[in-house]
């Protein structure tokens, strides 16, 4: 497809939905939203790029095969578990770690948003390689 229309709303919607897949992310453990959502938004918005750009272009704009994508967020989901086994608990127990961050103030990072990036990557991955294997049918 050829539509200047498109091309045009989808390099100003794009930055957008993949600005919104990170604000779902990162807001998933106290409202709707997390790993899953945020990563079928930013699938979502990488598929928009294709439909108006063709496969190549959004492949390329993507940096990594989508393969790559599903395997990071599977190896980081898996991997955060492992810290709370270092401490002699069980598997996939949560664990926080407060800290000041200079401009934002105090945050806890921990284990949980370490899993939610996996899930992220993972169905970001999943969903564009089957996305853009179908449209390359064509």
């Amino acid at each position: 497809m050829s539509s200047l229309i498109l091309r045009t709303a989808t390099r100003y919607i794009q930055p957008i939905l993949v600005l919104f897949s990170v604000f779902l992310l990162l807001a998933g453990h106290n409202e709707p939203g997390g790993g899953f959502a945020g990563g079928l938004v930013a699938a979502a918005a990488y598929t928009l790029y294709a439909i108006a750009y063709g496969v190549e272009e959004a492949r390329r704009l993507l940096y990594v095969s989508p393969q790559g994508l599903a395997g990071a967020g599977l190896l980081a989901a898996a991997g955060s578990g492992i810290p709370s086994l270092l401490y002699g608990k069980p598997f996939m127990t949560g664990l926080w770690h407060e800290g000041d961050v200079p401009g934002f103030g105090e945050i806890a990072v921990g284990t949980p948003l370490l899993f939610d990036v996996g899930v992220y990557l993972a169905v970001i991955g999943v969903t564009l390689s089957i996305v853009l294997n179908l449209a390359e049918e064509e």
